[in-house]
């Protein structure tokens, strides 16, 4: 049997606009999930400044929970897709209230999932841009795709083996 390729998105920085705009960016090379799970029960009002933009146009990091504008398509083990369960049902549990870790793993394990997903069938190296508005209805969210133009992004994405 042969195992299955996971992708999973890394965090990038094309320019150093993310540490201006963001109140905490994302860490360069460390997975991404689109995260908006953070803004689910936010208004208009709460949309301003730097709260704007992330909400607007921010990934998830999932070590530093810095936002990002830009991410990678990368590979990803079995292990690490793990870890990152393990990981991000610690913040549901620490953040946003998950009465436990296990409760909250999940949760946790559909939103990586997810990503992967709608990673598995890009070319390692595709930009990932996440577009979100708010509506009657809620947060809307839509994903643009930009593909490897040529050029190696080696010089921006950390890519696991």
């Amino acid at each position: 049997m042969t195992e299955t390729t996971l992708k999973l998105a890394r965090v990038i920085r094309l320019d150093e606009s993310d540490l201006n705009v963001f109140d905490q960016a994302g860490t360069v090379g460390e997975w991404a999930i689109p995260g908006t799970f953070a803004f689910s029960d936010w208004t208009e009002a709460e949309l301003t400044g730097k709260a704007r933009q992330a909400f607007a146009n921010g990934w998830l990091g999932l070590e530093s929970f810095g936002r990002s504008t830009f991410v990678a398509v990368a590979r990803i083990t079995e292990p690490e897709r793990a870890a990152l369960i393990q990981v991000l049902a610690g913040h549901f549990a620490a953040v946003y209230g998950a009465p436990s870790v296990d409760a909250a793993l999940p949760v946790a394990e559909a939103e990586i999932d997810q990503m992967i997903e709608m990673c598995s069938n890009q070319d390692d190296n595709t930009l990932l841009v996440v577009e979100r508005s708010l509506e009657e209805s809620g947060v809307r969210e839509r994903f643009r795709i930009i593909a490897p133009q040529g050029a190696s992004l080696e010089a921006f994405a950390v890519h696991g083996d």
